[in-house]
């Protein structure tokens, strides 16, 4: 019996008759095949609960950091789907962020972003209900991104944050911060991370969608979810990471 396989694409790629001739498309399916960039790959984890096969459709600006595989490689990768030469590994648990009674579920980053000026807000590290603060003042500027492994290589990367190789944290990115000390803060699994808005109004988002806007007295709350993100691995397929930074160096060049 033929896999059932979820496809998420922006574009109709010719390469992707090869998938079309080979297994039943579908809604729902086994696995989901997301080919593109990290946007597509952000919105196959969204829209899909299972296993996620990244593949990079090489185009000038597309970057497919989570990709181990391109587009042009698509007649190997339905012969080791047919045989089921993969395996499927945790890349990370979701990010969950609770504001006014409701949930939310992020891939790359909650963010706390200024409205019409700059933002003043308090962090803290939770724990077993309790929070304690881990910086002494009160942070002002353009706000702070939260982000996990997925999202340290997106926005956070853009502004100064760590490429993130180990599962299971969470950063903090502080954006245009002042004060004495604006390095990243890394917080392990087992912690959450509130945001108190402490002068001026912000704007809470996750993933580019807006949460709504938080005045003073404020808060949220950012930590690991317990859904995690699963991604499909080829066998024989594998890229280092110094492969993926190079290719995130040359799409840089190239734009």
């Amino acid at each position: 019996m033929n896999m059932k396989i979820k496809l998420v694409t922006n574009k109709n790629y010719p390469e992707l008759k090869q998938l079309y001739e080979s297994f039943e498309i579908a809604k729902k399916g086994e696995i989901c095949v997301a080919v593109g960039g990290d946007g597509s790959f952000v919105r196959a984890a969204k829209e899909f609960p299972g296993p996620i096969l990244p593949i990079r459709s090489g185009e000038k600006g597309s970057i497919g950091y989570y990709a181990d595989v391109s587009i042009s490689d698509m007649g190997s990768i339905v012969s080791k789907l047919k045989k089921r030469a993969f395996r499927v590994e945790t890349l990370e648990r979701k990010i969950g962020i609770s504001y006014k009674g409701r949930s939310y579920e992020a891939i790359n980053e909650a963010l706390l972003h200024n409205d019409v000026e700059e933002v003043s807000f308090r962090v803290y590290q939770v724990s077993n209900g309790r929070r304690e603060a881990i910086y002494p003042y009160v942070m002002s500027g353009d706000g702070v991104l939260i982000a996990g492994v997925i999202g340290s290589t997106a926005y956070n990367k853009s502004a100064g944050g760590p490429v993130i190789l180990a599962p299971d944290v969470l950063c903090l990115t502080f954006l245009n911060a002042d004060g004495p000390y604006r390095n990243p803060i890394i917080i392990g699994a087992d912690k959450g991370i509130e945001i108190e808005v402490v002068k001026y109004r912000g704007i809470l988002r996750y993933d580019g969608i807006d949460i709504g806007a938080l005045k003073p007295g404020d808060r949220f709350r950012v930590f690991l979810s317990r859904k995690e993100l699963k991604v499909v691995r080829l066998n024989g397929y594998s890229e280092s990471i110094a492969e993926k930074l190079e290719r995130i160096i040359v799409s840089r060049m190239m734009k």
